[in-house]
């Protein structure tokens, strides 16, 4: 079958006889229709629901009174005199379904429909075989991103000692085809730096970079990248990419401030997953299926378990009363997320319609979320409204297990520690108070009397009683102070391992359609499936009590599929080229950019797939190609004819992540401090949490009031995420485009904007940076000369021209008549924290070139 219509007529459909004729009506009938009811019909209605709209609704037309009268997918929207019979009123009552969509109409308007009804529904408009729109998949197919990978040969071209490997030929080929020269190569010191801070997000060491310079052999370029892909800053950078993908945050939905406790597990998956190189069609099944997948070792099974918090880390509004309307909103985020992430295609908007653009229709996306509402996320918690994530056990090896016990011994004796500390302050507060009884009593015994031995009494039993009131009120403060730890460690006091991850349901099923994504409107039941127009073979059967997400992950990392392979090598061309060659690179679909070099594209995605799949054989390549290596220079010709450089003619300057800005100030300035990951969230502080109860109001929460020490200098994928409040310690990442963990962008925005340039002046992290690089270059460089040499390899990764050199000195004196500083020591410390402020704030240190 090559066709499949938008026309989802189902048998919920009316078999109502047609058999008043427009001839049947009285003329006044007919006037009424025509000044009542066709205008509101065409104003209202004829959008999405008449021939010739882009989308049919609901498989309803509503341009002739068969239409009606048949109705679409949830039945007859009009019943001849019988209005309460009919979808059309109970919608324009805005009763379930809303139409219109945009606002209800006046009471007065609704009235004339039930008027117009009650009359027999009289309309003189015939039905018509106008067309509407329909998919054709085959006619689908022939768009670029839906024809299966090929395998171009890299082209000739005029200068063949140019290219360094394959890929290259096919950039040189598009250059001599529009006349054009690529620049010339950057120097060492650029192409350092650069790569250095694509494949780690740090810049280079001093130490680095006089080893490569020095290095003259023919492997110098790929000794450095070997060395650079298997460092864990490598896997640091490339995860913190994905979680763009993901909506990650360390926080369940933006209500409350909600802990998502094990969130950062799934974190620490992509780390571990990008520095082993785990083949990337095993990364697409952990992350949809990991769950079904088998798995042969203790630690495989909790990494495949964990790997399907991609579907889960995102933004769950988990305090919306509807749960009905709760999980069809997750389960929208998650098809958005796969489609997005796996397939760059937009899925969203087919909650609702079919696809306005792509040939995607709304029994596929149902296909799709009937996996996912097969294998449940979420779930109600004693708090009122809330909802929460569901998570998962994860199982341990003989040796974690045993590390697991000792914590959980330790926490109880401390917390054995800490009420057995309790009942002792408040035995001895009892005793206070009751010798605070018998002291009043003699007070009042010894004021009953008149001598001066009376008087001395009264004396001496009021200084105690003092002392003893102080000492009530100590023991006070020390019990009160005890109470919320004691309340803390019961609640922390379990370590089993857990981890939000999916797993099947009871009852895995097909799916109803929801028209118009409402859950409480459900139309016909469509059989579990995936996109048609990307498929090459019929989807297989569903194994019985399976939810499917085995098989939608099978297809999705077949190398059969058109869109997987050709969107991942998109993403890491991206990453390293500033651009995609498909520079839409969430969007594949008919209204994306065309590739600037579709011969390339397929190229990449073949090699990818023949060398297993591995990314860090696809990035080796890339970064090692005479392409990567140009300069950032300028061409006048080369601007005329091509001022995007879609040709490649050069290299696209980047200005760095806010992770990467932050990441090389520690780096820099000697203070960043490894890890091996862990939460970001510092839970184990009680001030951080609040309504730590197992039943209440409102669920337990977190504000990153008491950060660890450590987490100044720890890399910024480590710290905390918050959907709402912003941590001190990771600001920059407002500034700096940063993605908002609701939504997922696998490519940043960046904008120029003043308040970038006030942050970068005064901040603290740039402040307090420099005074580190400055204090540090003070104590290991005495020589003033050998410390700007320092400073600009340290800083710039380059050495420092004569002119810079010269422009420093007169700044540093400018800086030495400007300071009143009596001490002279301080004062020449304070005109290089400046000088290095300026270095670390200039836009070569901000971007890389």
């Amino acid at each position: 079958m090559n066709r499949l219509t938008f026309l989802f007529a189902v048998a919920c459909s009316t078999s109502l006889a047609l058999a008043n004729d427009a001839g049947e009506f009285s003329n006044d009938q007919i006037a009424f229709f025509e000044s009542k009811i066709r205008p509101l019909l065409v104003e209202h209605c004829y959008e999405c629901h008449a021939a010739g709209s882009k989308i049919l609704q609901g498989g309803l037309r509503v341009d002739h009174r068969a239409g009606l009268l048949k109705g679409g997918d949830s039945g007859a929207a009009v019943v001849p005199k019988q209005a309460a019979k009919g979808l059309l009123i109970k919608a324009l009552r805005h009763e379930d379904v809303k139409m219109p969509p945009k606002g209800k109409l006046p009471d007065s308007v609704i009235k004339d429909f039930e008027t117009w009804i009650a009359m027999g529904a009289p309309d003189p408009r015939a039905a018509d075989d106008r067309p509407v729109r329909t998919i054709d998949l085959e006619e689908g197919r022939k768009h670029w991103a839906f024809q299966p990978v090929t395998d171009p040969k890299p082209p000739a071209v005029g200068d063949a000692k140019w290219p360094l490997v394959p890929l290259d030929r096919f950039v040189l080929a598009r250059l001599d085809a529009k006349g054009l020269k690529p620049v010339a190569d950057a120097d060492r010191f650029t192409w350092l730096r650069r790569v250095s801070l694509d494949l780690t997000g740090l810049p280079p060491t001093p130490a680095e970079i006089t080893a490569f310079v020095s290095d003259q052999s023919p492997q110098a370029f790929e000794t450095v990248v070997d060395r650079l892909l298997n460092s864990r800053a490598y896997g640091e950078r490339w995860a913190r990419h994905w979680l763009d993908l993901t909506g990650y945050a360390d926080m369940m939905g933006t209500s409350n401030n909600v802990f998502a406790e094990h969130s950062w597990r799934y974190r620490d998956y992509l780390i571990a997953t990008y520095q082993k190189d785990k083949p990337f069609d095993r990364f697409v099944r952990e992350q949809i299926a990991g769950d079904l997948m088998p798995a042969e070792t203790t630690e495989e099974r909790a990494e495949n378990i964990v790997g399907t918090g991609f579907l889960m880390v995102g933004d769950v509004e988990i305090v919306e009363p509807d749960k009905a309307k709760l999980e069809a909103d997750h389960i929208d985020t998650q098809v958005i997320k796969i489609g997005t992430s796996f397939l760059g295609m937009t899925l969203g908007c087919v909650r609702c319609h079919d696809h306005k653009f792509d040939p995607i229709t709304i029994p596929e996306y149902y296909g799709i979320a009937g996996m996912l509402r097969s294998s449940p996320s979420t779930h109600k918690i004693p708090f009122g409204v809330w909802s929460i994530l569901n998570s998962t056990e994860l199982p341990e090896t003989p040796e974690q297990l045993v590390t697991r016990q000792k914590l959980e011994a330790d926490h109880a004796a401390k917390l054995t520690g800490m009420k057995t500390e309790r009942e002792k302050l408040e035995g001895e507060k009892n005793a206070v108070a009751k010798e605070l009884a018998q002291l009043e009593q003699a007070t009042t015994s010894a004021t009953s009397g008149n001598s001066n031995e009376a008087t001395k009494d009264v004396a001496a039993d009021q200084a105690r009683k003092d002392s003893l009131k102080k000492r009530r009120d100590e023991l006070t403060g020390q019990i009160q102070r005890l109470g919320p730890l004691i309340q803390h460690a019961e609640f922390f006091q379990s370590k089993v391992p857990k981890a939000f991850a999916m797993r099947d349901g009871d009852h895995p099923a097909d799916m109803p359609i929801y028209i118009r994504g409402n859950p409480y409107a459900p139309a016909a039941v469509v059989p579990r499936g995936t996109i048609q127009v990307a498929s090459w073979d019929k989807f297989p059967a569903i194994p019985a009590g399976q939810s499917g997400r085995l098989q939608l992950a099978d297809w999705i990392a077949d190398k059969r599929n058109p869109l997987t392979p050709r969107v991942a090598v998109n993403r890491v061309w991206q990453k390293l080229f500033g651009e995609g060659i498909v520079r839409s690179v969430d969007y594949f679909g008919t209204r994306g950019e065309l590739p600037s070099h579709p011969e390339l594209l397929d190229h990449l995605a073949t090699r990818f797939v023949q060398v297993g799949w591995s990314q860090k054989k696809l990035i080796r390549e890339l970064v090692l190609s005479r392409t990567y290596r140009l300069s950032s220079a300028n061409d006048v010709d080369a601007v005329q004819v091509d001022p995007d450089n879609r040709l490649l003619w050069r290299t696209n300057r980047q200005r760095l992540e806010a992770e990467a800005i932050r990441d090389s100030l520690l780096a820099v300035s000697g203070e960043l401090i490894g890890s091996d990951g862990g939460p970001g969230l510092v839970l184990e502080e009680r001030e951080n949490c609040g309504d730590l109860v197992q039943q209440g109001v409102n669920p337990p929460n977190y504000n990153h009031r008491k950060p660890r020490p450590q987490q100044e200098f720890q890399r910024s994928i480590y710290l905390p995420v918050m959907r709402t409040n912003t941590i001190n310690l990771d600001r920059i990442r407002n500034q700096f485009d940063f993605v908002n963990p609701a939504q997922i962008a696998g490519q940043r925005s960046q904008t120029v904007v003043p308040t970038q340039a006030l942050f970068v002046m005064n901040n603290d992290l740039f402040r307090k940076r420099a005074k580190a690089l400055a204090d540090r270059l003070l104590k290991e460089t005495p020589q003033a000369d050998a410390r700007l040499e320092r400073l600009w390899l340290q800083a710039l990764n380059r050495p420092v021209s004569d002119e810079e050199r010269v422009i420093a000195k007169s700044v540093l004196a400018d800086l030495d008549a400007a300071i009143s500083e009596p001490n002279a020591e301080v004062k020449e410390a304070l005109k290089w924290h400046e000088l290095c402020h300026s270095l670390l704030a200039s836009n070569e240190f901000i971007f890389r070139i």
